[in-house]
């Protein structure tokens, strides 16, 4: 619901407490591990946040089926997985961080991390530490996940709402009203903002590491370099987009438009939007499997989520979920 909130322009932007300080360790960077023997063999299981319900449903994507409900806080907005796949970590917009054990699907102790309205949170490749936007606090906060412990806020622009880390690891892009802030993740330390125009929504980084996209509310797409930090050529998608992914081989980029209820692929080597994909009434959160064969996108008005292939560009038959699907998270 966190970035629906702020893509209506209808989120309260009211003073929030400050984090913890204490501090946190940072995060090396490092490659992501391998995947284990057991996760090979572990079917891939798709995490979708119901706000209303403040569930998480788990949905198993070799055959599209539901598993029980997840109770969690009472108002989830995001979730993030850790890259071994044996937690997630979902953002409440009471201010707490809830923990869900995968191989039992059980929610764990909450994590206080600041004020009452949590953005869209990422964890480092390493699995070692993740990072929360405190929307009010104008924050980020890094969370040491070998203790679940809170580390100092970081000061970063107005009101940021998500952050994406590098895949190499090395930075976290904080995404506020007015552009996106980088962070170092060896030092914690914030850098110069990236001015974006158009109100923007949403960010996602491609496997390379070397470009951003930060979709805005005005309905483009704008590519940024990491290396220089300029901005390329702004891409036109459909109304209102919301979320955006990537798939692994970092060819396809796809934007989900809630207000045209349409998915937008686009090609990174041209930068060229493709045909408009039919998906849910207001198509809120998207998802790759690590295959990168199927685009899964919840629709928030249609209690549903909608698989995509991604060789055709089409969209399948509707999963029913729960009430008000807001945001999806897939296991390694």
């Amino acid at each position: 619901m966190i970035k629906r909130i702020v893509a209506a322009g209808t989120l309260s932007l009211t003073a929030l407490a400050t984090a913890p300080a204490a501090a946190a360790a940072p995060a090396a960077a490092v490659r992501p591990a391998a995947p284990s023997l057991a996760q090979a063999r572990t079917p891939v299981t798709a995490y979708v946040v119901n706000f209303a319900s403040g569930t998480v449903t788990p949905i198993h994507t070799a055959t599209n089926t539901t598993g029980k409900p997840i109770k969690v806080g009472s108002d989830p907005g995001a979730i993030a997985i850790t890259p071994n796949g044996s937690t997630a970590y979902v953002a409440d917009q009471s201010g707490k961080v809830i923990p869900i054990r995968l191989a039992t699907n059980t929610a764990g102790k909450a994590i206080r991390v600041g004020g009452s309205l949590l953005g869209a949170l990422a964890i480092t490749p390493n699995g070692k530490t993740a990072y929360v936007p405190d929307i009010g606090a104008s924050t980020v906060t890094p969370i040491r996940l070998a203790t679940n412990t809170p580390g100092r806020a970081i000061r970063v622009g107005s009101f940021p709402f998500e952050v994406a880390i590098t895949p190499n690891g090395k930075t976290t892009y904080a995404l506020d009203l007015g552009g996106v802030t980088p962070i170092s993740t060896a030092t914690n330390r914030a850098g110069k903002q990236i001015a974006v125009a158009g109100d923007t929504e949403v960010l996602a980084i491609t496997p390379n590491s070397k470009t951003v996209y930060v979709v805005s509310h005005n309905g483009t797409v704008t590519p940024i370099a990491t290396a220089t930090g300029r901005r390329g050529k702004v891409i036109r998608v459909g109304v209102n987009p919301v979320a955006i992914a990537i798939t692994p081989n970092g060819k396809t980029v796809y934007v989900v438009n809630s207000g045209s209820n349409t998915v937008t692929p686009i090609s990174t080597a041209t930068g060229r939007p493709g045909k408009p994909i039919n998906v849910g009434i207001n198509p809120e959160a998207i998802a790759i499997t690590p295959n990168g064969q199927t685009v899964y996108v919840a629709n928030l008005d249609s209690n549903t989520v909608t698989p995509i292939s991604t060789a055709t560009n089409r969209a399948g038959k509707p999963i029913k979920v729960g009430s008000h699907p807001d945001a999806i998270a897939i296991t390694p």
